[in-house]
């Protein structure tokens, strides 16, 4: 009853939001700023970003690009998140499986982005690179959560839910999902963020056909000012969009399954 308790007040904690007057001053500098500077090529005002993204909205390719780029970032992360607490929870019950698995999210947490992008180019095609970047970066995020969550666990309740010989299926939704929610919860919000970072990043040097990374190196080498800050705000819009769609739908998940 302590954990649930615990567990939903951690839920209800909500990150300061951004302020729409604080998003308009700060497009008033901006366009003050270009307006001054006087040269599309280094700083393009927000007027001709937004009159670009116009332009672009009603061509077909500039779907495919946000779709292509979309479903193998979005792949990676899923596949991070099952990993992530798969080994999480493994770390939590074997000690040798955590001895071992330490040393290896060490690793990646440790070795630059750029360089994870050069040496896995080598073994996979760029077509898929995204996906196993973002996977590199999400999964030690998950994984660290998810087993601090279960090392914060309340023993005496484990230890009650052994004697009293508690199903699992009935120790996962009561005792276990009530104190561990929150951790996951925190891991996939940094990595939502993070994996779209890494994913673009790993486009931009892998230069897939059809990505968004390919269009930003594009506008880049042939100084497509306007377009590369179109893609840009593209790439912080989709990943703002499926951040929340992603936390709403955990949040009514995780509140279903503690209803039932």
């Amino acid at each position: 009853m302590i954990s649930t308790t615990l567990g939903k007040g951690q839920k209800q904690k909500k990150r300061p939001g951004v302020r729409l007057w604080a998003v308009a001053v700060w497009l008033i500098v901006w366009q003050l700023g270009a307006m001054a500077l006087g040269q599309e090529i280094l700083l393009v005002s927000p007027v001709s970003v937004m009159l670009r993204l116009v332009e672009l909205v009603p061509r077909g390719d500039f779907w495919g690009a946000i779709l292509f780029s979309f479903w193998r970032i979005t792949l990676g992360f899923l596949l991070a998140c099952l990993a992530g607490t798969a080994l999480g929870v493994l770390s939590s019950r074997f000690g040798p499986v955590r001895d071992l698995t330490a040393p290896l999210m060490g690793v990646v947490k440790s070795i630059p982005v750029a360089s994870f992008i050069i040496l896995v180019l080598i073994w996979v095609p760029s077509r898929n690179l995204s996906v196993v970047i973002s996977f590199l970066m999400v999964t030690p995020i998950v994984y660290s959560n998810v087993l601090g969550g279960i090392s914060s666990m309340d023993k005496k309740l484990t230890e009650m839910a052994d004697v009293f010989e508690v199903p699992f299926p009935r120790r996962l939704r009561y005792l276990y999902l009530p104190q561990v929610a929150p951790f996951f919860r925190s891991a996939c919000a940094v990595g939502l963020g993070l994996c779209w970072k890494a994913g673009v990043a790993a486009e931009v040097i892998g230069l897939p056909d059809g990505s968004i990374g390919e269009r930003l190196y594009e506008a880049k080498v042939y100084l497509n000012t306007p377009d590369l800050f179109a893609w840009t705000v593209v790439i912080v819009l989709v990943s703002l969009v499926f951040e929340k769609l992603f936390l709403f739908l955990l949040d009514r998940l995780v509140a279903r399954l503690e209803q039932n």
